[in-house]
């Protein structure tokens, strides 16, 4: 399953503590950081374990899944202005803002 990445790939390591310990303890423990989508991906568990994983991640972590609809792909920022200074617009608000509004045509 796809983790979303925060904008910018901005992690706090108490995030990344409790996104790992949910994976050692739901799923196989294996990830794959910031492959070809963009997000993270948590691979192997079994089919009863993932609406236990789906409602800890959204519900006490905040954290929304990401993923790849027909539509559209889960945008994906560089660090912008939190760390270019010769960055020209905020990219992190640019990605707020396109995840809002065509959310629905990501899942």
């Amino acid at each position: 399953m796809r983790v979303n990445q925060p904008a910018g790939k901005y992690y706090s390591t108490d995030y990344l503590k409790k996104l790992c310990d949910l994976w050692d303890f739901r799923g196989s423990g294996v990830t794959n950081t910031h492959g070809s989508t963009g997000d993270i991906i948590l691979l192997g568990t079994t089919t009863k374990q993932l609406e236990e994983v789906f409602w800890t991640l959204t519900h006490d972590m905040g954290q929304d899944l990401g993923g790849s609809g027909s539509n559209l792909r889960t945008p994906s920022d560089c660090l912008g202005q939190s760390r270019c200074e010769y960055a020209c617009y905020d990219t992190n608000a640019l990605v707020y803002f396109l995840t809002n509004e065509y959310q629905d045509e990501l899942h």
